[in-house]
């Protein structure tokens, strides 16, 4: 009798190791973005279309059990997101929050999932909090930072003879950031920043910030915000003539779907900082042209091809770890190193940083477009180690000094 209870023992042991360990027998992915504001164009429905195509692609299952998408407009609100959020963990058993533009939001959202032991997987937001004084031991910062973007436009403009700055913010968590980590490498490059002026978020009538940056004289005025923001910015900047007048612009994150809405005309010669570019080569361009089948023919930002790889990364560590427990994989997670169309040989620091190369990129003239969303001439890799902040510099309480 004792043999046969330890053999059916086994068995279960045996089963248990071959299908790991899923909590509610299901891993539950939440995408929590903006569906319909001024961040529904780079990543909104865009992302979610990303996340279900990583799910698609690992086939559906992990350890055995379903793998399940779900989606929320956080509206850009802290207070709209955090219940969310809440509910997600609390009643829904989700294991993962993906995406979550908007700085505040995801400043949230990472103290939600650090306090509650669930994974955070950010591609959109920019502030680089999220690996410094606010890391998490379960928050990953996929796709870029304000850090690497500031590090890589700022100091590539100002050597360029840029050497002074103006700077318009949008006035929350990742305006400021931007703005902060912009300073630091026109500073360091030997530029000098003038002044800055805070408009609300979101915006729609930039004029009187224009006309500030104008008045000052500098000789790039860079643009500390993103998506709708950003857009108006420089179609106003346009009207007004202030780069026919000799000053540049600077957008210090711009989206390839900002490039799409604005025309070439309008962008033309415009140096900015990427993740991914869907034309970069064979690979990327294969995925990205699936995406677009399935995204109204647009092709992906570098959040939602962000999106794409963190989510395959993460099942990849739940298959390794054997079960969704969320320090378990993130052990794996930081343990396998990212290899897809996304990044080669990506790594998850200690501080929750994934650290790929970037792209330093220049708008074509309408001339040189020869096809759709033939947007970008790729004029500088930025190697990883070199775009992103060192990790004894982020002030991480994770991280020994």
């Amino acid at each position: 009798m004792r043999k046969g209870l330890a053999g059916v023992a086994l068995a279960v042991l045996t089963v248990t190791s071959a299908f790991g360990q899923v909590s509610g027998d299901v891993v539950k992915l939440g995408v929590l973005n903006d569906q319909s504001g001024v961040y529904a164009d780079l990543a909104g429905p865009g992302s979610v279309v990303a996340a279900k195509m990583a799910v698609e692609d690992f086939g559906g299952k992990v350890l055995g059990k379903p793998i399940e998408v779900i989606f929320a407009d956080h509206q850009n609100k802290p207070d709209v997101a955090t219940p969310i959020v809440n509910q997600w963990i609390d009643v829904d058993n989700v294991d993962a929050i993906v995406d979550v533009p908007t700085s505040s939001v995801a400043l949230a959202v990472q103290e939600i999932t650090k306090n509650k032991n669930r994974i955070h997987l950010n591609s959109t937001a920019g502030t680089s909090d999220l690996t410094g004084k606010a890391c998490s031991p379960t928050g990953i910062h996929w796709t870029y930072d304000t850090y690497a973007l500031a590090n890589s436009t700022g100091k590539a403009l100002t050597k360029d003879g840029g050497d002074t700055w103006y700077f318009i913010v949008a006035d929350y968590a990742f305006g400021h950031a931007l703005e902060k980590d912009t300073s630091a490498a026109v500073e360091s490059a030997g530029g000098k920043v003038l002044g800055a002026v805070n408009a609300p978020f979101p915006n729609q009538d930039f004029s009187s910030f224009l006309l500030q940056a104008q008045s000052s004289g500098a000789k790039v005025i860079g643009l500390a915000n993103a998506g709708g923001d950003m857009i108006n910015a420089i179609k106003q900047a346009h009207e007004f003539g202030i780069t026919d007048a000799g000053q540049r612009l600077a957008g210090l994150l711009v989206f390839i779907s900002d490039i799409n809405s604005l025309g070439l005309e309008t962008t033309k010669g415009l140096v900015l900082t990427t993740g991914f570019y869907w034309d970069r080569n064979d690979e990327t361009r294969a995925w990205s042209k699936r995406f677009a089948e399935r995204n109204e023919g647009r092709m992906p930002t570098m959040v939602q091809a962000g999106v794409y790889s963190a989510v395959a990364h993460y099942l990849k560590a739940i298959a390794a770890a054997g079960t969704d427990e969320a320090k378990a994989v993130m052990a794996k997670m930081r343990e396998i190193p990212v290899n897809d169309f996304f990044a080669k040989n990506g790594r998850v620091r200690a501080d929750g940083r994934m650290v790929h190369d970037m792209y330093l990129v220049q708008v074509k003239t309408p001339a040189e477009s020869k096809y759709p969303w033939d947007y970008y001439k790729i004029l500088r890799v930025v190697p990883g180690d070199e775009a992103y902040r060192p990790m004894d510099q982020g002030n991480c309480p994770l991280v020994a000094k």
